[in-house]
């Protein structure tokens, strides 16, 4: 049981979890995801830390685009933001890059999560370490995290 999972349970959330054997030489952990779980790319949503050197944020968005930083910054109300270190996110939630819930992180961060997911009523996110997903009602995520939904995404 992950910190994601306790978090959604405690709140009394529903979710589904969905593990896979993951494989280290996986180029994309979010790909590789949805390949070994048969779902949809669209559906299944990757968390990346980004900074502007004081402050930390989370962005949720579909495992098969890229994050535009400047729509991330404005959807914050920042200037310009970069993306986080890999050592700094780990240390910030408590999770393996790769492994990076949106859920259930150690310290709470302001989340965006791009508005795709409105629309759908389950997304896949990590549920806290490699090989596990889990699905949930974007609603829920977005109320848990105090989060909003903007465009974030690179076209």
């Amino acid at each position: 049981m992950t910190p994601a999972c306790k978090l959604l349970k405690t709140n009394k959330v529903e979710y589904s979890i969905h593990e896979y054997e993951h494989d280290p030489h996986a180029k994309s952990f979010g790909l590789e995801a949805a390949e070994k779980l048969n779902l949809n790319v669209e559906e299944v949503f990757k968390t990346l830390l980004v900074t502007d050197d004081k402050n930390y944020f989370v962005a949720i968005l579909p495992v098969n685009h890229q994050l535009n930083l400047k729509k991330v910054a404005a959807a914050l109300g920042c200037k310009k933001l970069h993306m986080a270190e890999p050592k700094d996110a780990e240390r910030l939630t408590g999770y393996l890059v790769g492994g990076i819930s949106p859920l259930g992180q150690k310290k709470s961060l302001k989340t965006v999560i791009d508005a795709s997911a409105n629309v759908k009523t389950k997304i896949y996110v990590s549920g806290g370490k490699r090989g596990l997903d889990i699905g949930v009602n974007p609603q829920d995520i977005a109320k848990l995290l105090s989060a909003h939904f903007a465009d974030i995404l690179d076209i």
